[in-house]
């Protein structure tokens, strides 16, 4: 968990999107009053008189019995992706568009998305009988990209991040004229969101002690956190980053916005570099803490939100039920009221073989471990003993030693924390063991490759990449190699996502090692070396 404080925010001016379509046509007093910062109060009005139920269904709030048997806590999931467009991202759109003038909508709509955004725009757009350009990146999954252009939305496909498609998008509409609707930085698009704080409060009228809110851009949190701190302000707002996509959370300890080199793209739903300046001060003032999760507690929390719904949510949202189980381990004791959005169920159905192998880990319901067993008869028979009756998920062994052999186990798990003592009691038999548990390179690599050992890679150096997911990525990589440098080893697995995870070994000769360095700092795919990693050691160096 990461803990800020919430200081009294600064006061900015309102975005100039903000004032666009809301004060047009007021008295010259209430113009005024639309260019100064909005109060909580000012949401709270905004937020009752959103317009979101001409396209947007009121969610259940539906209570996880599973869930909050094995927490000891009351969780409750608002079902945000059971909406026409299985996001929430309809409501903000909506509200936003059904208050542009005849004009405005005559010249058409623009924006920027990676999907859901996209889909809640040319939804609003069918209704409103308005045209509506929708620029997303070349990486954008073809599901969302399918749906989109059902619902009516002419799709523009540009650069490799949403950024690039963000400043496309802007670009066209300087030229054509149309209205930009903002994914999450416009006070409409804030307040539309804001009415799910508003039906969970009506359906659940007993005591809530927090509620856990996804955030990307920070548009959801904050209209949640406006209404909930206007109306019941002793409800805890949490708010909840993958800890590879935390723009908000840095940007709150800063008390400045700070922009992402990069993101992780896992949770495409919440990858955002910047967020929006109007949210950046909401939450700032409103959100009373945050908490942070892996890919592995979200994969987790797909899976509990399928044991108690029968539904596959996509990556963002389940990060709402991650935190909350997080944050009721924490805690500890029985009793209190838990409520997570679930945001979004725009999911590539490829990818879930990825989610399902990672899900077990991110539960601790599975450990993994390296261990040494010298190379002599029965040695296997004593290691399977100390295992017992549990439940082997892997075990992988190749002869490469005469004196020792490198084994890779994968066991189940019944509760957290029982991977180090395993570790600890095969350790005490006698057979040296690393817990592999929460070692990235050993879950996502390392067990597809055991065995992979070689004279022939002296010298070799080890990186793990992240490569966009759309023909020529690999050419780009490999024609901006060095001719003379050799790749040693190169493995890939495709988990039906936005991007590849790749392995590399490069051979590379001494004298430059300063080429590889601009190399690696100028292709433009997040990397990290491996070359000093124990589990690299012990299985392929």
């Amino acid at each position: 968990m990461a803990r800020a404080a919430r200081p009294q925010a600064p006061h900015p001016s309102t975005p100039a999107s903000a004032s666009a379509s809301t004060s047009k046509g007021l008295p010259k007093a209430s113009r005024a009053a639309a260019r100064r910062p909005l109060t909580t109060g000012d949401y709270l009005q905004r937020i009752l008189n959103a317009r979101v139920y001409d396209v947007a269904v009121e969610s259940a709030l539906q209570f996880a019995p599973q869930l909050s048997a094995r927490t000891g806590h009351r969780i409750w999931l608002k079902r945000e992706d059971e909406q026409p467009v299985f996001s929430f991202k309809l409501r903000g759109a909506y509200n936003k568009m059904v208050q542009l003038s005849a004009e405005q909508r005559a010249r058409g709509v623009i924006c920027a998305s990676a999907g859901n955004h996209a889909q809640g725009v040319a939804l609003s757009a069918r209704k409103l009988g308005c045209t509506a350009t929708i620029v997303m990146p070349v990486t954008t999954p073809q599901l969302k990209i399918d749906a989109v252009r059902a619902l009516g939305g002419e799709v523009v496909l540009v650069g490799d991040s949403y950024s690039d498609a963000h400043a496309h998008a802007l670009e066209l509409e300087r030229r054509q004229g149309a209205t930009f609707v903002h994914p999450f930085d416009d006070p409409d698009v804030i307040a539309g969101q804001g009415t799910i704080a508003m039906e969970i409060l009506r359906q659940h009228q007993g005591p809530i002690d927090a509620v856990f809110v996804a955030i990307g851009g920070g548009g959801l949190v904050s209209g949640v956190a406006a209404y909930i701190k206007a109306v019941r302000p002793g409800i805890r707002v949490i708010g909840v980053q993958m800890n590879d996509s935390d723009a908000m959370l840095r940007s709150v300890r800063a008390g400045k916005r700070v922009t992402l080199h990069d993101v992780g793209l896992f949770s495409d739903g919440t990858a955002v570099k910047t967020v929006g300046a109007e949210t950046f001060r909401l939450t700032r003032a409103l959100v009373d803490d945050f908490e942070v999760v892996d890919t592995d507690a979200v994969c987790a929390a797909m899976k509990d939100i399928f044991q108690d719904t029968r539904a596959v949510v996509e990556p963002a949202g389940a990060l709402g039920v991650a935190a909350a189980k997080q944050y009721a381990a924490r805690v500890g004791g029985s009793g209190q009221t838990l409520v997570a959005i679930t945001c979004g169920a725009n999911m590539n159905f490829d990818r879930l073989r990825f989610v399902a192998e990672r899900a077990e880990v991110g539960e601790e319901r599975e450990a993994l471990f390296a261990v040494s067993i010298p190379e002599e008869r029965g040695s296997f028979r004593r290691l399977c003993g100390l295992i017992g009756a549990r439940s082997v998920t892997e075990f992988d062994y190749r002869i490469s030693d005469a004196q020792t052999a490198q084994v890779f186990v994968g066991l189940s798990t019944r509760e957290r924390g029982e991977s180090a003592q395993i570790a600890e009691r095969l350790t005490g038999a006698g057979f040296a063991t690393l817990d592999l548990t929460h070692d990235e390179l050993a879950k996502t690599h390392i067990r597809h490759l055991v065995g992979g050992r070689s004279e022939l890679a002296r010298g070799e150096r080890l990186f793990r990449f992240q490569f966009p997911e759309r023909p020529g990525a690999l050419m780009r990589f490999l024609s901006s190699m060095h001719p003379d440098w050799n790749i040693s080893l190169f493995h890939y697995r495709n988990h039906g996502a936005d991007y590849g995870r790749i392995l590399v070994g490069l051979q590379v000769p001494r004298g430059e090692q300063r080429a590889l360095k601009t190399f690696l700092t100028t292709l433009g795919f997040p990397f990290v070396e491996e070359t000093d990693n124990p589990v690299y050691r012990l299985f392929l160096r």
